[in-house]
């Protein structure tokens, strides 16, 4: 699970990747829960969490800067 600090360390740009990446993740963990294959339904919150945690950060420096 990323933490909130790894987070914090990133560019914005390397923000955006990773909320892109976690937004792929969890279309696959909601199709493999649909499927019946997922092996770890907790990790679907997991992902949720870290997508949220990464557009707080954007949004709170985007708030600083204005």
């Amino acid at each position: 699970m990323a933490k909130d600090k790894n987070f914090r360390d990133m560019t914005d740009e390397e923000l955006l990747k990773e909320i892109d990446a976690f937004k792929t993740e969890l279309f696959n963990l909601r199709f493999q829960l649909a499927t019946g294959q997922l092996d770890n339904p907790m990790r679907i919150r997991e992902v949720r969490k870290n997508i949220a945690r990464g557009k707080t950060i954007l949004r709170e420096r985007e708030l600083k800067r204005a």
